[in-house]
């Protein structure tokens, strides 16, 4: 009997020990040590999954950092307002993943928490992969990324840091310094493997969208309002694109697109060369007041980007394709083209160039032209996909 029992126990013990070692390994797979609190969002998930809850509003009152292996995943409607300032943002590391689950009828919106909003009062949302840079030419190199001093870059070209749909960002771009501030969107690296589309930036303080390097692929983005660039790119950013919608408003911005290469090298590799189907791009006006709108033009590319674009609708720019550099020039009419460009109303300087030197030169193979180029899908107006998710349009 005692022997019996004590085989009896032993066998339950075991039992025991197993099951305590199943599910603690489901919990480790599908939970985070990361405690969520409402008011106080902010610190560094390590592990697991972070999941939010669609009916509760979010204060992001510092750095949210999201660390290799560990998930967030924001659901349909959720409200995230930042209120720090350039210590309130949030940012995905290399490795870590970022699901955001907005409807189109019902977005993910990171906004202001102020009770008067501005363009700044937030930082924005920063994400750095795995894909190739051109800091160092061959695409070899990484980086740390200008805001949020993360790693980015690398060799994995079709990296994946998650899936973003339907998000709405508003009033972001806090600024550290004049020469230092952040985006709505930082892009740093990220890889093809990457799901981004259906997201707008709306009337922050810097750029809208800015892409360094990576091979990331996007569609369906709005940039409206931007107190600086509505779209820009550096460090041999490739990705495949198409509905760009861009528009300056609040009585700020310079340009439509802002395109690099590598500003310390212009030749480096990989060269920025992405491609962009269906763009509409709206400026201030060919006769805006210069002190205000310093720049004024639809595309600035220079530093030897490379891009093709298609479907184009050009409207109220000072100048429509203003292309720089020796390098940049070389590729015009070929790997640097537009075709099928709408110039749909005051802009009286279609294309101009500058050499490196300083010397004018014609660049007018840059563009061909086509009166019923639609642009994002509507010309000037708000494009059907732009319904029920964005605002300002």
């Amino acid at each position: 009997m005692k022997n019996l029992m004590l085989k009896f126990i032993g066998i339950f013990a075991f039992a025991t020990i197993l099951f305590t070692s199943c599910t603690t390994g489901e919990e480790d797979n599908n939970s985070s040590t990361f405690v969520v609190d409402a008011n106080n969002f902010q610190g560094q998930i390590n592990d697991g999954e972070v999941v939010l809850n669609a009916g509760t509003v979010y204060k992001l009152t510092g750095r949210l950092q999201v660390n290799d292996g560990a998930s967030l995943i924001i659901p349909a409607g959720t409200v995230i307002e930042g209120v720090g300032g350039t210590s309130s943002y949030i940012a995905v590391a290399q490795g870590g993943k970022l699901f955001v689950n907005g409807t189109s009828s019902n977005p993910v919106v990171m906004t202001s928490g102020l009770t008067t909003k501005n363009a700044g009062d937030w930082g924005g949302l920063v994400v750095c992969g795995k894909a190739p840079i051109n800091r160092v030419t061959g695409g070899a190199s990484t980086a740390q990324s200008e805001v949020a001093d993360l790693t980015y870059g690398g060799t994995i070209s079709n990296d994946n840091s998650g899936s973003i749909r339907y998000l709405r960002i508003e009033y972001a771009g806090a600024a550290f310094n004049s020469e230092k501030e952040f985006n709505g969107v930082s892009l740093f690296g990220v890889g093809s493997g990457t799901i981004f589309e259906y997201v707008e930036c709306y009337h922050g303080a810097d750029d809208g969208f800015e892409f360094f390097g990576g091979s990331v692929n996007t569609s369906n983005l709005i940039s409206f309002g931007n107190e600086d660039d509505q779209f820009d790119w550096t460090e041999g950013w490739n990705g495949n694109n198409t509905n760009w919608y861009g528009k300056l408003s609040f009585g700020k911005g310079n340009r439509g697109i802002e395109a690099d290469n590598f500003e310390l090298g212009f030749a480096n590799t990989p060269i920025s060369f992405p491609t962009i189907t269906n763009i509409t791009l709206i400026g201030a006006g060919g006769s805006a007041d210069a002190t205000i709108y310093t720049e004024n033009q639809g595309m600035k590319l220079r530093r030897g980007t490379k891009g093709q674009f298609s479907n184009v609708v050009l409207s109220s720019w000072k100048t429509g394709f203003d292309v720089e550099h020796d390098e940049t020039i070389a590729s015009v009419g070929t790997d640097l083209k537009a075709t099928n460009v709408n110039f749909i109303s005051d802009v009286p300087t279609k294309s101009k160039g500058k050499t490196t030197a300083g010397g004018t030169a014609d660049v007018s193979a840059i563009y061909t032209e086509s009166t019923t180029a639609t642009g994002a899908g509507n010309g000037v107006g708000a494009p059907s996909w732009s319904t029920g998710w964005s605002i300002g349009l």
